[in-house]
């Protein structure tokens, strides 16, 4: 492009160099040609009038005495009537320009000056002409070089921008270049490149979240076909699928409320349900894990509370801070419910060391974790939690207590959804 550039701009200089050059040199050609011209007849007719004079005042007419008015390049020849022809200088070979005056008293004067005078001077002139054009073409090289560079550069730029946001790294430049257009451009691929960044990090976010949170459902439902394997006992069996369906069903209920919350964390389907269920189950489903760890888990606390929210993301919170409890933490765990103005309040506890100082304040962010862990299943936690209007704080560092708070007021439906609402 550069190239394309510099060639056009120099084509053009060109162009017009050629258009008004040869009409210049064509008009002063023709000037200095007139200009001598005029001359030899001046002075033909000056010459003419100094002979009258001095033929008038009958004073002596001679080469000696006309000799100075005559240019150095000039020859003259004066004929006066009964008189021999007077010259003065040489007189040129070649091709001439010559004037012819006759004066009052018979006589001519003829006066001659080589054209090479004028040629010499055209010359020069058109030296001129030339030295001011190359000068010109120069300038507009520089000129077109540098127009180049400001056109091409930028667009170099861009390209590469386009490249990266192909290659997968989608960080805005916010570089711009000072023509509108250009700076167009780049505004477009720095608000695409914002989107794609969004775009890949809730790809990578959903992935990390679904690697977390299926895990545990998929270690318990391990574990309950592994009791199937192991047993003959057809009752146990059937106790054993019928827990395993409910495993996954609640693993479906993950994978879907994941999707959701990647799209939009807000969106929550929120309905009234007995707390008391979902603690339960997230009980049976973790004693064994307990067991195995020469640990205990037990609720206490208010019973049959109804809270609002969505039971599978209320059990997915729990199940965080009970894997929580069980990954950090020591001693027995105890998930405790209590009443708060109008909230419905679980409490997970252990006897464990509790969270380190410097990272209470940041406990739930994504990646902050006090031991070789992902450190994302907190952040998920409170995100599913505030999904439905509800929150996850910690209450107390040393020993460690976890509060999940959900709303006790029911949800206010339109009146075609109230017979959707499931109670």
């Amino acid at each position: 492009m550069r190239r394309r550039l510099i060639q056009s701009t120099l084509a053009v200089v060109l162009v017009v160099i050629a258009v008004f050059g040869v009409s210049l040199v064509i008009v002063e050609t023709r000037t200095i040609s007139n200009s001598a011209q005029e001359r030899v007849e001046s002075e033909a007719v000056r010459l003419a009038s100094i002979v009258d004079s001095r033929i008038i005042a009958a004073e002596n007419v001679s080469a000696d005495v006309l000799r100075n008015p005559v240019g150095a390049d000039q020859y003259v020849l004066i004929s006066m009537p009964g008189k021999d022809p007077i010259e003065i200088g040489t007189k040129p070979r070649g091709d001439v320009i010559h004037a012819t005056q006759h004066g009052e008293e018979g006589e001519t004067v003829t006066v001659q000056e080589p054209r090479s005078a004028v040629t010499r001077e055209v010359g020069r002139t058109l030296l001129i002409i030339g030295l001011v054009a190359l000068l010109a073409v120069v300038a507009a090289v520089l000129l077109a070089v540098r127009q180049a560079n400001r056109l091409a550069s930028p667009l170099t730029d861009l390209a590469e921008t386009a490249e990266r946001l192909g290659s997968g790294d989608p960080r805005p430049r916010h570089k711009r270049y000072g023509v509108p257009e250009l700076d167009r451009v780049a505004d477009v691929l720095d608000s695409s490149a914002e989107r794609i960044g969004r775009m890949l990090t809730a790809e990578r976010r959903l992935a990390a979240d679904a690697s977390h949170q299926l895990r545990t459902p998929l270690t318990a439902l391990s574990m309950r076909l592994e009791e199937i394997t192991l047993t003959d006992d057809p009752d146990t069996v059937k106790e054993e699928a019928t827990i395993a369906l409910t495993q996954v069903e609640r693993l479906t209920d993950v994978v879907q409320r994941l999707l959701t919350n990647s799209r939009d964390p807000r969106t929550g389907s929120a309905v009234t349900f007995d707390l008391d269920e979902v603690i339960q189950q997230q009980l049976a489903e973790w004693r064994p894990a307990y067991r195995s760890a020469g640990r205990a888990v037990v609720s206490s606390g208010k019973r049959h509370l109804q809270a609002v929210g969505t039971p599978g993301a209320v059990a997915q919170v729990l199940a965080a801070l009970i894997e929580n409890s069980l990954m950090h933490g020591g001693g027995t765990v105890a998930l405790r419910t209590r009443v708060t103005g109008n909230q419905a309040v679980v409490e997970v506890t252990d006897e464990g060391p509790g969270v380190p100082a410097d990272l209470g304040a940041r406990i739930f962010e994504r990646t902050i974790s006090g031991r070789n862990s992902t450190g994302i299943g907190l952040a998920v936690a409170r995100d599913l939690a505030e999904a439905d209007g509800g929150r996850l704080e910690l209450l107390q560092a040393q020993p460690p207590v976890f509060g999940l708070f959900l709303s006790r007021t029911p949800p206010t439906h339109k009146p075609d959804e109230d017979r959707l609402t499931v109670r």
